[in-house]
């Protein structure tokens, strides 16, 4: 990484727009340079994949030699003695960050997931009515089955939220619960929010129905995906559909950001084998020219299943 890159932060939407340079570098996850200053953007296409994916420097943060160990991960420095051979990065890894809450292109609306710390069998899912920077953030009061949960003073939560490839949390307190003129919540501001970005083959292991089919004509069968990322998935059917390299179609239902949402994606299939249990055959499915749409629906599931999973 190059040295002159202190940390970086996430694009924002208002860092671009399509026709105008770019005002500063942007770079990757890794910090290698994706477009210089002044290049012209083209397409909205290519600056939704730029706010997707994209980081720019954010020299306002202080130098690392200011933090401690365990907040430097954007500085290299020389080693005193020969490192060890590092071991060869796993691409389907998550990668952290370091970001500032206004940092996040939050907006009104947004779902936020609360998890108690001393009980994390308890969530609630929220949404963000706004914040106050460095005082409090504002979301709606936690409900069950149509009912206000009771929030006293001082409990502690991890929130999640989703947005694209990435994935934030930080950890707050409840400062006030309102009940008029509408049930509110105040949380404590955080002072940092950690942002990951999960890689297209993280996978989360699921147990959805789901119709498949492939083929021309096509052939078609019940299926139970049991795992599934936001590049494909793999799906026990009792025989064996098609083979590899045929396309198709896979049909299924998830729950994402509070609501149901159907999703229809086009498929290669790429590898069948029997099932472990000796039920059926396992069929691993590659999605492809997936829309951004169902793309942030895939992301937004993806990322909730794992917290949950947490």
């Amino acid at each position: 990484m190059p040295e002159s890159v202190v940390s970086l932060v996430p694009l924002r939407t208002a860092d671009l727009a399509v026709g105008k340079p770019l005002r500063e570098a942007v770079y990757d996850w890794h910090g290698k340079v994706l477009l210089a200053a002044g290049y012209v953007i083209e397409s909205q296409t290519q600056l939704d994949g730029l706010i997707e994916n994209g980081f720019i420097k954010d020299a306002s943060w202080d130098l690392a030699s200011s933090l401690p160990p365990s907040r430097q991960p954007f500085v290299s420095a020389p080693p005193k003695k020969p490192a060890p051979e590092i071991p060869r990065e796993d691409p389907n890894a998550s990668k952290e960050v370091i970001v500032g809450m206004d940092d996040v292109r939050w907006y009104v609306g947004e779902t936020l997931y609360l998890q108690l710390i001393d009980n994390p069998a308890v969530r609630y899912t929220v949404r963000m009515i706004g914040f106050v920077k460095n005082k409090t953030v504002f979301v709606t009061a936690p409900a069950i089955d149509g009912k206000f949960e009771f929030i006293r003073e001082g409990q502690t939560f991890v929130v999640r939220a989703f947005s694209g490839k990435k994935a934030y949390a930080f950890v707050t307190v409840a400062v006030k619960s309102m009940h008029t003129p509408h049930p509110y919540l105040h949380l404590a501001y955080p002072k940092e929010v950690r942002c990951t970005v999960v890689r297209k083959g993280v996978r989360a292991e699921v147990e959805i129905i789901a119709a498949v089919s492939l083929g021309a004509p096509g052939r078609a069968g019940a299926a139970i995906v049991t795992d599934l990322s936001m590049g494909g998935a793999s799906a026990t059917i009792k025989q064996i559909l098609g083979s590899k390299g045929e396309e198709g179609q896979i049909k299924f239902k998830v729950h994402a950001a509070g609501q149901d949402e159907f999703l229809n994606l086009k498929t290669v299939l790429r590898s069948v084998a029997p099932s472990e249990n000796g039920d059926g055959f396992k069929h691993g499915f590659e999605f492809v020219d997936v829309s951004i749409h169902d793309r942030l629906i895939l992301s937004a599931f993806v990322h909730q299943t794992l917290a949950e999973g947490d």
